[in-house]
């Protein structure tokens, strides 16, 4: 058996370890803004940024899991049989999400279009750039490992609720460059934190439902995709988006407590990981 030592704190570690990895490529995204590079240049280390998090968990899995390998720990957070309901489901509160925002928007707006793409290749550009440069690179350090580990501890509402915060302190920096000054960045920071912690406990849900890292990643390029498309004010549009997902993981939290306030705190997955170790070891 491997006699490497655990980490005490692995989720700390991790947390921390990803906010230094992310500080220096986001350095780097001012300086390359500020001296004009190229956009490719500055859209492919936007996305390398955002795998900050999957560069710290990598660095430290063998500490965390000293009996098992990477690889493994991977395919198994992708080997549960996705099932139909839950993706149909998750899509269609976000689609419907989504169509509600966009008639706020053009009831309100001023704006010739209240879409931001023009054209379908500019689509299919934006929608491949928000799943490499988010949940793609986002969740397997976030969900598939802090948000499992939390549960063997806590309720998966509380493990959510720390996750977001996290998770969305993780973005500060992105706060700092919205050009925002004042009471408008306290409304900015503060819906959009509200905005992380519903759309965690809503991710929460539904990964107790469906335990394939799939679903994390579906719902949160979605949440990123949708909103990065609708033409209008950015904090009008952070409110009416933080609005109808605190609605929708209250919704969770009423109708599938199960699933959000008191779930099985060893999750499946993590079962699996054990047996894993064992075989590995």
């Amino acid at each position: 058996m491997n006699s490497e030592k655990k980490l005490k704190k692995p989720i700390t570690s991790f947390i921390l370890l990803t906010n230094l990895i992310f500080w220096p490529f986001f350095c780097f995204l001012g300086v390359a803004s500020s001296l004009g590079f190229p956009s490719w240049i500055f859209d492919i280390m936007f996305c390398i940024s955002a795998w900050s998090s999957t560069l710290a968990f990598v660095a430290l899995f063998k500490k965390i899991y000293p009996t098992q390998t990477f690889l493994q720990f991977v395919k198994d957070k992708f080997k549960t049989k996705l099932k139909p309901s839950v993706i149909l489901t998750v899509c269609m509160i976000q689609t419907f999400i989504f169509l509600m925002i966009l008639l706020l928007v053009r009831t309100t707006s001023e704006e010739d279009s209240i879409i931001t793409i023009s054209s379908w290749d500019a689509l299919i550009y934006f929608f491949v750039k928000s799943f490499l440069a988010g949940p793609l690179g986002e969740e397997l350090g976030w969900r598939g490992f802090a948000q499992i580990e939390l549960q063997k501890k806590h309720s998966p509402l509380i493990a959510s609720i720390i996750i977001g915060f996290w998770w969305g302190m993780w973005h500060l920096p992105i706060w700092l460059t919205t050009g925002f000054m004042g009471f408008d960045l306290l409304k900015y920071s503060l819906f959009f934190m509200i905005s992380i912690l519903s759309i965690s406990i809503v991710i929460t849900a539904f990964y107790n439902m469906n335990k394939n890292l799939f679903i994390p990643i579906i719902i949160h390029q979605l949440f990123n995709f949708f909103i990065g498309i609708i033409n209008g004010n950015l904090v009008t549009l952070l409110i009416y988006n933080t609005i109808f997902y605190a609605a929708a993981a209250l919704l969770l939290i009423v109708l599938n407590p199960k699933n959000v306030l008191y779930g099985k705190r060893a999750a499946d997955c993590d079962r699996t990981c054990e047996r894993s170790s064992y075989d590995n070891s």
